[in-house]
């Protein structure tokens, strides 16, 4: 792909993107545009950016069927812009006929990325309607009856990222099944559970109809079933959804004795039943049929985690796009970031996960729930995995665990963040996955040594969260997911990811399988995660490469190149002599390159 302009508002997506066809445009503006398979031109059109930072640029916009890009005709103020249509969230038509005002007519554009774009066009022969109408339709493909736009690009890349996940290769990587779990394919065809995989992990003293009747008593159906299993202690991680104890106060025995057999399976003393939500809310869905384990569960402790639910996280991150876009509110920075409460509920999140690890890696087992198991749940299962297990802290580790808790395990990508729906309002939005993903740059700032993946891996994942380039995030569900031949028809954003791997690498890594991690989860220990909710500001741009890093990476391409000459100088035929009074690297040492530069980790 043609190198992004170096300029403030470049798209991050460009960076990512590679292989990419060039087509040739007539417009001079827009010639340099590389688009990728399957992407064709729309339209183009002379309008004006209402920059933030810059005030009004005059420029052509293009429209393709899958991004929406801007280039300035000023030579004096050179701006790009560059938006996945699958990141727009609303487009909203600005002023009227009769508008005053400079710049009153135009396009108003909300993006889930933490953007807003603004166009302004010439107020005659109703100027913006064919951009607005084809617009509207190539940004919310599916409320229009057509294909998103990963169904039709079928970019090329060296590895196939549908096989990074293979259930039963992760169980055998765990240990199992052995004598006290076994793997049931009670749910080949989505039966048992729609929105589970195929393939579960359940005591070997459960029978498969005693799963059909506990399923009954679980919300969804989505019964209690392994997520990861201690090598040393057994001690495990289950993840289901809330009872279905309703006012009443229903019971179902084969569920209390099904925790039992979990409780009995590495001998624990006492099951922990981690509840996601605050004790209030918990309650509060009694009246529409759920509940919480009470205390006809021997043998069992319920703790609540206070963790909000999906609404309370969605007005959060609103409240926190207010303050930092397009200004950041200076004046009274501290309290603005406190009144949107999105530290606190990073926070939250992280302290419910240090508290599963630290009781698995105590030998107890656990059980973790929400309401319906695929939003705070997965939250906190994979980030207590994260925390106990140094595999999912690889660069394929990490996907292995994405594709294990969020998606085979039903997290409502669709529903969460509105794939090619024009409905922005639906309540069902929330930034769920988003919220996760802080909470994973989090654990890198604290242990910047402990993760095989860098930031920009995290930033990736989250661009094409909303881009419908790949496959990956599409679609609630497996099930779902099977009936769209996703695998088949699409293309895996570890595909990307697995062809460059080197780009997503953390110089500063180094692997200690045994290390447990626990993050602090204090206030004053996090931070706002500035390089992805200020990205858009120029002054922030700027400021992202870690000096740090940078100097790093040097020394690591220094060593390289010496190393590189050196090997040179033995294949000559030079008299070895010279070779005595070059000075080389030691190469012992460059073979296991994290120990050549230990003191560089000393400032971190």
């Amino acid at each position: 792909m043609a190198s992004p302009v170096p300029v403030y508002n470049s798209n991050p997506l460009d960076e990512h993107i590679s292989s990419t066809s060039r087509e040739s445009l007539k417009m001079e503006l827009l010639a340099d545009v590389s688009l990728l398979p399957g992407e064709e031109r729309i339209i183009d059109k002379d309008i004006i950016y209402i920059c933030p930072f810059n005030g009004a640029v005059k420029g052509k916009v293009l429209i393709t069927n899958y991004r929406l890009h801007f280039k300035s005709s000023d030579a004096d103020v050179v701006v790009t812009l560059d938006v996945p249509l699958g990141a727009i969230s609303r487009v909203e038509k600005m002023g009227g006929a009769s508008s005053r005002g400079e710049n009153s007519y135009g396009l108003d554009i909300t993006c889930k990325d933490m953007r807003n774009v603004r166009f302004a066009l010439k107020q005659e022969g109703h100027s913006r309607r064919d951009i607005f109408e084809l617009l509207f339709k190539y940004a919310f493909p599916l409320s229009h009856g057509q294909l998103l736009f990963a169904y039709v690009t079928q970019e090329k890349y060296g590895e196939n990222g549908w096989d990074i996940y293979k259930p039963m290769e992760e169980f055998r990587r765990q240990g199992l099944p052995n004598n006290k779990w076994r793997i049931t394919f009670i749910n080949k065809s989505y039966e048992l559970c729609d929105t589970y995989p195929t393939l579960l992990a359940v005591p070997v003293n459960s029978k498969d109809e005693d799963l059909r009747r506990v399923a009954a008593f679980r919300s969804r159906g989505r019964i209690p079933v392994l997520s990861w299993i201690h090598r040393e202690n057994q001690a495990v991680i289950v993840r289901c959804s809330q009872p279905l104890v309703g006012m009443s106060g229903k019971r179902n025995k084969d569920d209390e004795r099904y925790l039992d057999v979990i409780r009995e399976a590495n001998d624990t003393a006492k099951l922990t039943i981690y509840d996601a939500r605050p004790s209030v809310n918990a309650v509060a869905n009694k009246a529409t049929g759920g509940g919480y384990e009470g205390d006809e569960y021997q043998n069992a402790e319920l703790v609540f985690l206070d963790i909000q639910n999906i609404h309370v996280m969605r007005e959060s991150l609103k409240k926190l796009k207010d303050i930092v876009y397009p200004n950041v509110e200076e004046s009274h920075w501290l309290s603005s970031l406190e009144s949107t409460h999105w530290l606190e509920h990073v926070k939250l999140v992280l302290s419910g996960a240090i508290q599963v690890a630290d009781k698995v890696s105590s030998g107890n087992s656990v059980v973790v729930h929400c309401s319906d198991g695929w939003d705070r749940t997965a939250q906190l299962t994979s980030l207590a995995m994260l925390m106990l297990d140094s595999h999912y802290r690889t660069l394929r580790g990490f996907q292995v665990l994405i594709e294990k808790e969020w998606i085979s395990f039903g997290h409502k990508f669709a529903s969460r963040i509105g794939h090619g729906d024009k409905n922005h309002a639906d309540q069902d939005r929330s930034p769920i996955f988003v919220q996760f993903i802080d909470c994973v740059w989090q654990m890198t700032k604290q242990f910047p040594t402990a993760f095989e993946f860098n930031e920009r891996l995290l930033l990736t994942i989250l661009d094409h969260l909303y881009s419908c380039c790949f496959g990956t995030f599409l679609y609630n569900c497996e099930s779902a997911r099977d009936q769209h031949e996703v695998r088949s028809k699409t293309v895996s954003l570890w595909s990307l990811v697995n062809s460059r791997m080197e780009m997503y690498l953390n110089p500063f890594y180094t692997p200690e399988s045994g290390r447990v991690l626990y993050p602090v989860a204090s206030m004053r220990h996090l931070e706002l995660w500035v390089t992805y909710y200020i990205r858009w500001n120029p002054r922030i741009r700027q400021q992202q490469q870690s000096p740090v890093e940078q100097r790093y990476k040097e020394l690591l391409a220094l060593r390289d190149e010496y190393l590189k000459k050196l090997e040179e100088l033995q294949l000559s035929d030079s008299p070895s002599s010279r070779l005595g009074n070059i000075p080389t690297p030691n190469t012992s040492s460059s073979a296991t390159p994290p120990q050549q530069y230990t003191q560089l980790h000393t400032p971190l």
